[in-house]
Order: structure tokens, then sequence, then C-alpha cells
């Protein structure tokens, strides 16, 4: 099947996607630092380039969209159906990439956290964010 989109629509539509600072990242974010944690952002030394770094906790945490990453059983995961095969090949990289990535990090003795997208939206949001919290603070 065709994209329903020109080249040029396309690939503004495209352009306008974030990779950093997102809404979901800037939550979380907003979140720790209010409850008194303090961290460092995309640090490019890292595998993965995590987007939030808390070094005295020696944890990780990486703020994933559901689409973009592959998150299976997730109902914002659904494979677009147009360019269906191009779709699947850049996911499933990207969900090998990260899992590369994270066992990188655990190897150098980094705790890895992830957050996803759907966990928060409005009603999951207060106790994903809360578990986190506490899994963090659990490691002083």
């Amino acid at each position: 099947m065709a994209d329903v989109h020109d080249k040029k629509t396309r690939s503004y539509n495209m352009s306008q996607i974030k990779g950093k600072n997102t809404k979901p990242e800037v939550l979380v974010r907003k979140f720790l630092f209010a409850h008194g944690l303090r961290y460092r952002l995309y640090n490019k030394q890292l595998p993965g380039k995590p987007d939030i770094v808390l070094k005295k906790y020696k944890t990780v945490i990486f703020v994933q969209g559901c689409f973009w990453h592959g998150h299976q059983g997730c109902r914002y995961f659904v494979i677009p159906k147009t360019r269906t095969e191009w779709w699947v090949n850049k996911i499933n990289g990207t969900i090998e990439r990260d899992k590369k990535h994270q066992k990188l990090l655990m190897n150098e003795g980094w705790n890895v956290e992830v957050v996803w997208e759907c966990e928060l939206k409005k009603d999951k949001r207060e106790k994903t964010l809360n578990d986190l919290y506490l899994k963090i603070y659990s490691r002083r």
C-alpha cells in the first residue's frame, strides 16, 4: 500500500517528531526534581545516551514512546498499514538496539529503568512515578 502523504508532507510530519525533551520525559524529570533527585540528561558517554542519568544512584532512565520502541501488548503500538515491512524492520531494529544498550549499561553496573509513554497517561501517572521514585530511592 502506498503512503497516504506525498514525500514533502511526510518529510515535514516526520521532522516535527521530537527526540529530546518530549512531554513524557519532562513529566518524569519534573517529578524527580520535585522529589529532590538531581540528574543529568542524555549522557553521550553511556550506551544508548539515556534520557536521565542519576549518577548518585547509579541509575539511568529511558523514557520510551510506545510506538517508536515497540511496546508489546500496548494499545498505542500499532504497526502502520502503509509501508508495513519498512516499519516492522525499523521498530525491530530499535528494540534490538534498546536491548543491547540496556545490557551494556547493566554490565557496567548501572540500574536501568524504562518508563513507557502509556504508563504516564493520567490514570497511571501517579503510580508509575511513585514506583519509579521508590526504586531509585531504595538504592541509596
